[in-house]
């Protein structure tokens, strides 16, 4: 069944120009789908007209009658001093109506017995026990934690929370409506790990549709079942997820450059050809100057097609300074808080030369923080930190400012960075600024600009200790593989604060997991992390059954003993499976995307593991 068909649309914004230019695809019910391309290609506008904000120029949108549709980006506006509570509980306005109504039932029945009204209340009783009104609250509870929506949030009016809270929210309260057709654009963007982990979780089991925009080249992998690129307005098609698209994408451009060449070929020597018929048209045989000009037809022909092009990359690299010495930075019962609210604690830390540190956890537990007093912004309550004396420091943080706003791109770079004009044009366009891009304010700049204009400002400095705040926040799939590019080829220290897991897992060689104020360090990369914690989790639910074995048990109904053993041996039977997962991630050590099917594989078995443990506990008590 199709839930989406777009047919031939057309939208412009400027007279010629048109964003969308017959763009034409369809979705099927259940499907997980990614729309992708480079800022400004139009997906954003997509949505807005798929969800009814637009209306296009020309073309036509069929969403199925039947499905109710939710776009996250669109934010309602709700009464004045609504509560973020009762904009989530505005998801199960139809319960609290019929529970509303079955009050007042009650009261009346106890008047009068009526057969219309006994009627009237069972079923309303069983529509609000089989739309789940029994359990909205606990259904809140887990949405609103999934989505780090606080109690102390839930009691905040919704018009003070941040554009990115908002966006939470909204997501949260669709969720919990059981929309039929989600269009989710950025979802990712304002969400910690845990949050977007469990995000993948929920969409993994959901039952519609979604579409999705997203810089999030790992939730894409995970999420996405097949994508959809909107190209110079129209929709090429890939039957798979971003690692799918991104191979799938190259194969495509080598296949097309080497037609290109092939025509290249064929047109010179159809050139030849033809010049030499002519030539012997002229010595006597006339019929030969109709076959010189059929083929001077197929040139012309062959000459429409254009060479592919495809995305330059980042020329230019970071200038390192050697680091000579043991300790890049040394951290000694570090602790910091602020108020009565205490961070972290007790941090004895100690970086040598050439580590790639991430530096993870949820929000508010204190990542930025931490940065700041590495930087020397902010001062720790108890210990010390130690740079060691060739250290030198460069630091991207997650507000990128500037000397002056009124200055350009150009201007800012000659000031700040002392460089000649030539190579300052050269590095800017390397990182996206050209033609009259350059003459553009600073202060005019989005987030994601500013932070590729600071980025590409430190590249020109001898460095050799590199601090980089949620680098990939505000930046574009194409701007993010520019910065990993430059990033390849560093060599020196980098300490980087990210929720991007795909940045992490190319980068990182050890991960700073801040969680319980307290940093849990780990030597590897983010794979092998999630892994360990994994390993960790079942390890833990094993010593609490131990535990529990341990204690006199409590006399229990005998019929449960066959469901308790039951459960044992599928118990059994799934750790046997992670076991055998474990070992074919290390035969895959090397390959990337059998490992990422690995991965899904296992955290699916982990969290069909803890439920059984769940199960079991409660029986065995």
């Amino acid at each position: 069944m199709i839930d989406i068909s777009v047919n031939s649309l057309v939208k412009s914004f400027e007279l010629g120009k048109n964003i969308l230019d017959g763009l034409s695809f369809t979705v099927n019910s259940g499907e997980r789908v990614g729309i992708l391309g480079h800022n400004g290609c139009g997906k954003t506008t997509l949505f807005r007209i798929l969800s009814g904000q637009l209306r296009p120029d020309e073309g036509e949108v069929m969403v199925a009658p039947s499905k109710r549709l939710g776009l996250v980006s669109q934010i309602p506006v709700y009464p004045e001093g609504w509560t973020t509570e009762q904009v989530l509980k505005q998801a199960h306005r139809r319960l609290y109506d019929i529970s509303r109504r079955l009050d007042e039932l009650s009261l009346q029945l106890e008047k009068e017995q009526s057969r219309t009204l006994l009627t009237e209340y069972d079923r309303l009783q069983e529509d609000f026990r089989r739309l789940g009104g029994y359990e909205m609250d606990t259904e809140r509870s887990r949405v609103a934690s999934g989505l780090d929506i606080s109690p102390a949030m839930l009691s905040q009016s919704f018009d003070s929370l941040s554009g990115g809270e908002k966006t939470r929210v909204n997501l949260a309260r669709l969720i919990l409506e059981d929309t039929d057709i989600l269009l989710l654009d950025e979802p990712t963007n304002h969400l910690d790990l845990r949050s977007t982990e469990w995000l993948e979780d929920y969409l993994l089991r959901f039952k519609g549709t979604v579409l999705v925009i997203s810089h999030d080249r790992y939730f894409l992998d995970k999420v996405v079942q097949r994508s959809i690129e909107i190209s110079e307005g129209k929709a090429e098609f890939y039957s798979g997820n971003y690692s799918f698209y991104v191979q799938e994408r190259q194969r495509r451009f080598e296949e097309k450059l080497k037609k290109y060449e092939k025509d290249q070929a064929k047109i010179e020597q159809l050139t030849r050809a033809a010049e030499q018929m002519h030539l012997w048209a002229f010595m006597g045989n006339d019929k030969l100057h109709k076959r010189a000009f059929s083929m001077e037809k197929r040139i012309e022909k062959l000459s429409r097609s254009e060479r592919p092009t495809e995305q330059k990359k980042l020329s230019i690299k970071f200038k390192e300074r050697q680091f000579s010495g043991d300790e890049v930075l040394v951290m000694d019962d570090v602790s910091k808080g602020f108020g009565d609210r205490l961070l972290f604690s007790g941090l004895n830390m100690e970086v040598t030369g050439g580590e790639r540190i991430a530096l993870i956890g949820d929000n508010g537990t204190g990542k930025s923080t931490l940065v700041k007093l590495i930087m020397g912004e902010e001062t720790p309550d108890t210990g010390y930190l130690y740079k060691g004396p060739a250290v030198r420091t460069a630091y991207l943080p997650q507000m990128v400012s500037f000397s002056r706003d009124d200055r350009s791109a150009l201007d800012t770079m000659l000031y700040d960075c002392r460089c000649q004009p030539q190579e300052a044009r050269d590095r800017l366009a390397a990182f996206g600024f050209r033609g009259e891009d350059v003459f553009t304010p600073v202060g005019a700049l989005s987030g994601g600009e500013k932070s590729r204009l600071r980025l590409c400002m430190l590249m020109g400095g001898e460095i050799n200790f590199l601090i980089l705040d949620e680098p990939t926040n505000h930046l574009d799939i194409a701007s993010r593989e520019w910065m990993e590019d430059a990033l390849s080829d560093y060599e020196q220290t980098l300490l980087f604060v990210s929720h991007d897991r795909y940045f992490i897992e190319k980068f990182a060689t050890r991960i700073w997991a801040l969680a319980d104020e307290k940093i849990t360090d780990f030597r590897g990369g983010y794979r092998d992390y999630c892994q360990w914690k994994s390993r960790q989790q079942v390890f833990t639910q094993v010593e609490k059954r131990q535990e529990r074995e341990k204690k006199p048990k409590p006399q229990r109904p005998k019929n449960n003993d066959k469901t308790i053993a039951r459960l044992e041996r599928e118990i059994q039977r799934l750790e046997d499976r992670s076991a055998q997962l474990d070992k074919l991630s290390e035969e895959f050590a090397s390959d990337y995307q059998k490992l990422l099917e690995i991965g899904s594989q296992k955290e699916e078995l982990e969290n069909q593991l803890l439920e059984l443990y769940e199960k079991w506990e409660e029986l065995e008590k």
